[in-house]
């Protein structure tokens, strides 16, 4: 045991110096577990040897563990924000504005009466768009108040606020909502859909947000107005307007407009007129759209309290095409159309709003006169009943514009229009374009004497019709075999005996005859418009309208205008330009006036004279066509030229057949149901117009009693063989014929004379029983 003194470290009562090996000091005087340099006491851990450190935290036990911390929590929800953020803002580079979905642009093409009244629709979706400035102020107002009253004043298209507080009450079972702006409904409405999810609503945010930077805040309510829905399967606030209403937008009151408005919540719960008990509902939110326009100073509070709940009208079931409304419908396109306007495929696209010249009284007028003296006549054990039809239409002769058009007893029974049909003969109803075209032309006789009312023909039945080189092979009956010996051609215009106009008609010259009928307002293209002496007796094929259009140049003392349908074209609020309507003289006044004169005596004592019923003075002439298979009044006022035609057809073949038997009648003609279908309908659309004298001045010599004598300075007095060649005449209708329409220099049929005179024998071919008085039949008078 040594002397020298023990050096020994004092322990460490904590503990915290000990060493599991060796107490003792290093050689180099260095404490056990310390790192080189290292002082006491800044080991970085708290303990009580040297300079006091941090507190240590206390570990976290128990349910703690599974609890964020702030800092966590923190964290993660910046990082949400960012991730969010990130979202949106890749979804608005890569969400564009799509296009239009198609239930949102279309529309259906509207026709309406001349008063704007609605005729009918085309398209399966009732819209019809309007601008903005259509809309009254008030209206638009109303909507704002119930939709959206910050719209113009704030910049926002989507209110957060708002879709979170739809979207909480749809998730905890308050009933979906909407928690929509007008440019967000706008968006859903115009380029989505109506499906509610939140992909869709998400859609619907970015697209609003980026379209309320790219369109302006009028643009945007117009399209909502567009395209919202209102009931009554009316998409918009214009088919809105006429289905509540029956009016248009532009006419609207404050009171109506309110009520629109409140039908834009819930459409079913306040109409109160298909849910008469939802009425007080209704009034509650009408009277919350109209306080929010007082709030907003849009509506004063003495408006407000003299505004009456403006009740709708009934709800009108569609109407589709059924009636007459198929009918013009058809007519109006084809009119659109064949005039250049607009062609079918541009039409079909929708959104035409389309005012046609048609008087809905006078339309009414004539539905009602065909039921009373055609309809009402027909009888479900009559087989031949079965096969009538009828076909009308009516024109202003001073504007040519139509005002009545009747098709058929129904466009979904009976497809094709009876007053636009190219098929039927119109019969003796052609023969006053004979006697026209004879004045027109200052034609004569074979023996020389000028043509006129007074001129004496030959009316023997079955005559044989003489041109310049002799007889021809063509000799037409009179209606029953008829012998009528010498007679003027007024009688055998009362008559309709087709032996002399026939003949008249080679005297005149039968192209010249087909020239004076297109000038009138036949188209040249009129199926068996052929240039023959059997023009005279009606073997054309020509339509109702195209009857009453030259008929209507008749009563406007020759000047001739193409018939107007359509007055006013407008889409999306602008107006198409139309083509200007214009007229010429298209024969003299003195042609048209001799003709207008004779047949004022078929009405007075002649085949007409049941238009008299009409009450007023009034002119016509009677037709039948081929084996009676048609039955024709054409006539006219000084003011209204009509014509009807009643047509036998089979309704399972389609073939033509003959009206025997037809309404109780051994055979129809055109003096029978057509003459008194024109007289009632006549009657009653000029009931409120007083009645006109025809003022007429008719060509020299055509006063009835004027006595023609033969003209002695005519080439070999009364030898026809040397007299003037009435081909030979100037023919003064070929310099107001239109542009499309044949020189007349038809090709002539077999037998034509070198001579210009078409006497050739048209009987068999086109003639034969197509005539009135036809051999192989009986024939109603003309």
């Amino acid at each position: 045991m040594s002397d020298e003194p023990q050096s020994w470290a004092p322990r460490d009562s904590s503990g915290a110096g000990a060493s599991s090996g060796n107490d003792r000091p290093t050689a180099s005087g260095e404490q056990p577990g310390k790192r080189p340099g290292q002082k006491p006491g800044k080991s970085g851990k708290p303990g009580k040897s040297g300079k006091p450190g941090k507190k240590a935290r206390p570990r976290r036990t128990g349910w703690r563990r599974a609890v964020p911390t702030w800092r966590m929590t923190l964290g993660t929800l910046l990082g949400l924000v960012v991730l969010l953020g990130a979202g949106i803002f890749a979804a608005y580079r890569l969400v564009d504005i799509p296009a239009a979905n198609a239930a949102a642009t279309a529309q259906s093409n509207v026709y309406l009466y001349s008063d704007g009244s609605v005729i009918a629709r085309d398209g399966d979706v009732n819209r019809e768009k309007v601008k903005l400035s259509q809309v009254p102020p008030t209206v638009q107002h109303a909507v704002l108040a119930a939709e959206d009253r910050d719209f113009y004043s704030d910049d926002r298209a989507v209110d957060v606020k708002a879709m979170l507080r739809a979207g909480w009450n749809t998730v905890t079972g308050k009933g979906k909502q909407g928690g929509s702006t007008i440019t967000q409904q706008y968006v859903k409405n115009y380029y989505l859909g109506q499906e509610r999810t939140v992909l869709r609503k998400a859609k619907e945010a970015i697209i609003a947000v980026k379209l309320n930077r790219e369109e302006t805040k009028d643009q945007i309510f117009e399209g909502y107005l567009n395209t919202s829905y209102f009931g009554r399967n009316a998409y918009g606030i214009q088919a809105a307007a006429q289905a509540y209403y029956g009016k248009n937008v532009e006419e609207l009151t404050t009171a109506e407009g309110a009520y629109l408005a409140s039908l834009l919540n819930a459409p079913s719960a306040y109409d109160v007129i298909a849910h008469p008990g939802n009425k007080p509902a209704a009034q509650r939110r009408w009277n919350y759209v109209l306080g929010g326009m007082v709030k907003e100073r849009w509506l004063t509070a003495a408006e407000r309290a003299t505004t009456r709940f403006p009740t709708p009208g009934e709800a009108k079931p569609s109407n589709g095409l059924s009636g007459q409304r198929g009918y013009i419908v058809q007519a109006v396109e084809d009119y659109l159309n064949r005039r250049g306007i607009l062609d079918a495929k541009t039409l079909a696209t929708g959104g035409y709003r389309i005012t046609t010249t048609l008087d809905k009284a006078k339309q009414d007028a004539f539905v009602k006169a065909v039921a009373d003296n055609v309809t009402a006549k027909t009888s479900a054990d009559r087989a031949a009943d079965r096969n009538v039809r009828v076909g009308g239409a009516s024109i202003v002769p001073e504007t040519g514009k139509v005002v009545a058009l009747y098709g058929g007893i129904d466009y979904t029974k009976q497809y094709v229009s009876n007053a636009t049909r190219r098929d039927y003969q119109v019969g003796s109803v052609f023969k006053p374009f004979v006697l026209t075209s004879a004045v027109v032309n200052d034609s004569t006789t074979q023996d020389g004497r000028r043509i006129t009312p007074n001129t004496v023909y030959d009316g023997t039945n079955k005559r044989t019709v003489v041109g310049v080189q002799g007889s021809t092979d063509y000799a037409p009956a009179n209606e029953d075999d008829v012998d009528y010996g010498d007679i003027t051609v007024r009688v055998a215009t009362d008559k309709s005996v087709n032996s002399v106009y026939a003949q008249m008609a080679q005297d005149v010259g039968p192209a010249k005859v087909r020239d004076t009928a297109i000038a009138l307002g036949i188209p040249a293209d009129t199926p068996d418009l052929t240039a023959a002496p059997s023009i005279a007796l009606g073997t054309a094929n020509a339509s109702v309208l195209d009857m009453a259009e030259a008929y209507a140049t008749l009563a406007d003392h020759g000047r001739h205008g193409r018939y107007v349908l359509v007055e006013k074209v407008t889409k999306d609020g602008a107006e198409i330009e139309l083509p200007e309507r214009t007229t010429d003289q298209a024969v003299s006044r003195e042609a048209a006036d001799t003709t207008t004169a004779v047949l004022r005596s078929v009405v007075e004592g002649g085949t007409g004279t049941a238009a008299q019923a009409v009450g007023r003075p009034a002119v016509g002439k009677t037709g039948t066509a081929e084996e009676d298979r048609a039955a024709w009044f054409a006539g006219y006022t000084p003011d209204l030229a009509s014509v009807v035609a009643v047509m036998g057809q089979n309704p399972d073949t389609g073939a033509q057949t003959p009206l025997y038997g037809a309404l109780g009648l051994s055979r129809v003609n055109g003096g029978g149901a057509p003459a008194e279908t024109w007289a009632a309908y006549t009657e009653a659309a000029l009931r409120s117009s007083p009645a006109q004298e025809f003022d007429l001045r008719p060509a020299p010599g055509s006063d009835e009693g004027d006595e023609l004598l033969i003209d002695e300075n005519a080439d070999g007095g009364t030898d026809p063989s040397s007299s003037a060649d009435p081909d030979a005449s100037p023919d003064t209708t070929s310099d107001t014929t239109p542009d499309s329409t044949p020189d007349g220099s038809a090709p002539p049929t077999s037998g034509t004379s070198s001579g210009g005179n078409t006497g050739g024998n048209t009987g068999a071919d086109t003639t034969g029983g197509a005539d009135e008085g036809a051999v192989s039949v009986p024939d109603g008078n003309g």
